[in-house]
């Protein structure tokens, strides 16, 4: 595995993508963090896809790694920009795959309970998503589709 990049890889053609790699602490310091690159990301090379909700679902996947993972290595969030999508990952530690990322439960979570609701939102939120082995444990993943710039009123 390549040794991880901070800041953006931004190419010379504006509709190359752009992708962005950091170490994150293995701890809920990390949550606001990813929140803050993404954000960044996005309004940096004013992509289109939804911040907000790129926003929330990062968070999601770096506080389900940091609290269902082991706590000796950091975390990492990658940041991809295509012209038509952004997608979001989280590498952890830890092999074993998220819940039910990709499928819903048996059972709907549990409107009272503080946990259960993060995979529900990827899933209901993203247009796609996963998780795939890495050789250091595994990544999961979203993707969020690019919304095209709305036209002006004609004058």
């Amino acid at each position: 595995m390549s040794a991880p990049r901070n800041g953006p890889t931004v190419h010379d053609h504006p509709s190359a993508p752009a992708s962005w790699r950091i170490a994150l602490p293995h701890s809920a310091a990390a949550v606001p963090v990813a929140r803050a690159l993404v954000r960044t990301a996005l309004a940096k090379l004013e992509h289109t896809a939804d911040g907000d909700t790129a926003e929330l679902l990062t968070a999601e996947l770096v506080a389900n790694a940091v609290e269902h993972t082991a706590g000796g290595s950091p975390i990492e969030l990658v940041v991809e920009l295509m012209p038509t999508s952004c997608q979001v990952e989280v590498h952890d530690p830890d092999p074993a795959p998220p819940g039910d990322l990709t499928r819903p439960g048996k059972e709907p979570p549990d409107p009272w309970q503080e946990h259960g609701r993060g995979l529900l939102l990827i899933r209901a939120l993203s247009s796609s998503c996963g998780h795939r082995p890495t050789g250091a444990g595994k990544a999961v993943w979203f993707r969020l589709p690019a919304v095209p710039a709305q036209r002006g009123p004609a004058e």
